[in-house]
């Protein structure tokens, strides 16, 4: 394939093109086509997703400087969550370029977030790997900064679904939220967490997330909305 259009919209000439290869690579295609020696994206996720972490913390402890590590730390979450990464995906239409395999590529998985967030952390590492921090600073800083000038994202940055949960909660004395790991699944580098949140015995909400912090806020955030309450 040829990506001299894509490193154009991305603003990145790979010295080692095989790199930008792998990040574009889906697990489903690699499976497809091994003996041709396909490999997925799986293991610069792994990287990428570090890179990423660290330079939007270094972003966050320069543009903030009256902020706590608490409150960095929930915008740092709401910046790389599945949702957002999704989103910068899509400004770069990396969905388009994505080395799917056949059943994939037919059930949608251009525009799954899932899929297109992965191969977006993917694709940092490559250019961190190929170029070194700066190369990838780069290249991530327009979309963290340009997420936190949007409006879109200033009202979501600092909420902690969990805190506001609990809040209406104890409006009516005895009513205790309590969290449940349902599920845990995925290696270890990669793990994806499903939990419920309680009131008392009452399930409200299941949701999923990287981390059990994540899906404990994901399903704090799941009940807020059957609530009525807005976010």
């Amino acid at each position: 394939m040829n990506y001299t259009k894509f490193q154009n919209i991305i603003n990145y000439k790979f010295k080692k093109e095989k790199l930008l290869e792998t990040a574009l690579t889906h697990s489903s295609y690699a499976n497809e086509h091994k003996s041709n020696g396909a490999v997925s994206n799986e293991r610069l996720e792994f990287v990428g997703d570090s890179v990423l972490g660290f330079i939007c913390a270094e972003l966050l402890y320069s543009r903030y400087s009256d902020k706590p590590e608490g409150e960095m730390s929930k915008m740092r979450s709401s910046l790389v969550c599945e949702t957002a990464l999704a989103e910068y995906a899509a400004l770069i239409d990396l969905g388009s370029y994505l080395l799917l395999g056949h059943g994939e590529n037919l059930g949608g998985g251009r525009e799954r977030p899932s899929t297109v967030s992965d191969a977006f952390e993917a694709l940092i590492a490559a250019i961190y790997l190929d170029g070194g921090m700066e190369n990838a600073k780069k290249f991530v800083l327009p979309f963290l900064n340009g997420a936190l000038d949007s409006n879109k994202y200033t009202h979501v940055l600092n909420r902690d679904y969990k805190t506001a949960l609990q809040e209406i909660a104890q409006q009516n004395p005895g009513e205790i939220i309590h969290y449940q790991v349902v599920s845990e699944t995925g290696p270890d580098h990669d793990k994806s967490f499903t939990v419920s949140v309680y009131l008392n015995s009452n399930l409200l909400a299941t949701a999923d997330g990287k981390s059990k912090k994540e899906a404990e806020q994901n399903a704090a955030k799941e009940a807020l909305k059957l609530m009525g309450e807005e976010l």
